[in-house]
């Protein structure tokens, strides 16, 4: 397979490149120069499948170099997200070509009892499949609230998915190939390469703490719901780490590294994927040695339907639901508000099908009378921890936004 639309040499295929001539209605002057991984402006929302085979024709892109893509929420109303509809939020380029009879994981590291490598055929063959649907979420989502803004990509709400992964569980490799007593945490390394060609260059290289790549949903993963995982999605293995932000979960996997220290990969240091450890003023500068790393990410819901904008008749009652999910935690309660907050209505809440899975949530909502409304949705945690309805803390990199998710809705005849 390959990542689609360049060629060894960086430049557009002539098929694309057909493709982009009709979409911008003109012949693409000096197109054999346009850099790699940029797009012509002319590419406007509705076309994205003509670039990105296999994705959705309406996701929204944030970025093509590298590609972060995100869904709008009413897209989002799959129980179970669809590879069309995933989020896409890459930091490199990913590989051109992959051989899956050569490609190889490697487990290795200081504490590392025996340093091994598996193809996928051995990954396959030689342990136990499992399967499960993992919440995966982009640290950054929600980031274009934030005031004053903060830099990176400007996530709205649809950086989320819960998708079904099957492959095998990353403890068994683990444990396969042999865990010291000082083994404090993992970091990966995938075959992507840096947005600026450097081989020598990783564009990320994260990890999560040994207890949670110990956890039975932590898996290394070949499928995505029961096909193979999307090439932008980490195609042919990747990390599928629910819960955590979706940077923990690498992508065309080839090296797992046992560590004794706590992993100072690329973006794991600095103030990458960090919040303060307290609570700072909007704007305020923060030294590097009082950020902290992201684990669980926090309580948070989406409206998946009606789509945003929708008008009914008076006295029609308006059928809504949607998503709602806790890190690693469950969700006990959602409610939704069409008076802003002053009253709260529970809605009827599904169990997770397992640990780790974002939670289905629905209910009828009646309106008074015409006019313009909100509905806003709140979700509360197993711990008694709702979500805010305005902006929470303010934070430089703009990560865990997990305000009240709304859509308007016009009651006219």
């Amino acid at each position: 397979m390959s990542s689609g639309i360049w060629n060894r040499r960086g430049f557009l295929k002539k098929s694309v490149l057909g493709s982009l001539t009709c979409l911008v209605g003109s012949n693409i002057v000096h197109a054999a120069s346009l850099p790699k991984g940029v797009l012509p402006l002319g590419i406007t929302e509705g076309q994205l499948e003509e670039v990105l085979p296999g994705k959705h024709k309406d996701l929204i892109v944030l970025n093509d170099r590298p590609w972060n893509v995100e869904a709008p929420p009413h897209l989002l109303d799959d129980r179970i997200t669809p590879a069309d509809k995933m989020f896409v939020r890459n930091n490199g380029i990913p590989p051109e070509s992959i051989d899956l009879s050569t490609w190889k994981l490697t487990i290795e590291g200081e504490s590392v009892v025996d340093s091994k490598s598996y193809s996928i055929a051995e990954l396959k063959s030689k342990f136990k499949h499992y399967s499960y649907q993992l919440t995966l979420e982009c640290g950054g989502n929600g980031r274009a609230g934030f005031y004053p803004p903060a830099s990176g990509n400007q996530w709205a709400e649809g950086a989320v998915s819960c998708a079904k992964w099957t492959g095998v569980r990353l403890k068994d490799i683990l444990n396969d190939a042999g865990v010291k007593e000082d083994a404090v945490y993992i970091g990966y390394y995938g075959k992507d390469t840096h947005i600026s060609g450097d081989p020598d260059k990783k564009p990320i290289s994260r990890g999560v703490p040994i207890s949670k790549a110990m956890e039975d949903e932590t898996l290394i993963a070949w499928a995505m719901n029961d096909e193979d995982i999307p090439t932008m999605n980490g195609y042919p293995l990747r990390l599928a780490v629910g819960g955590w932000p979706a940077s923990t979960s690498g992508k065309w996997l080839e090296r797992i590294s046992i560590r004794n220290i706590v992993h100072d990969g690329p973006k794991m240091t600095g103030t990458s994927y960090r919040v303060p450890k307290n609570p700072v003023a909007p704007g305020e500068k923060v030294a590097e040695e009082d950020f902290k790393i992201i684990e669980s990410m926090p309580i948070k819901s989406l409206v998946t339907y009606p789509k945003t904008g929708a008008v009914i008749k008076p006295s029609q009652a308006l059928s809504v639901r949607g998503h709602a999910w806790a890190g690693d935690l469950s969700v006990s309660k959602v409610q939704v508000s069409i008076d802003f907050g002053a009253t709260w209505q529970v809605c009827s809440l599904e169990k997770p099908v397992n640990r780790l899975a974002w939670q289905h949530w629905s209910a009828e909502v009646n309106f008074p009378k015409e006019g313009y409304y909100e509905v806003w949705a709140k979700a509360t945690d197993s711990e008694g921890k709702s979500q805010p309805m305005v902006i929470p803390g303010w934070n430089p990199k703009g990560y865990l936004n997990n305000s009240c998710h709304r859509i308007a809705i016009k009651v006219a005849s």
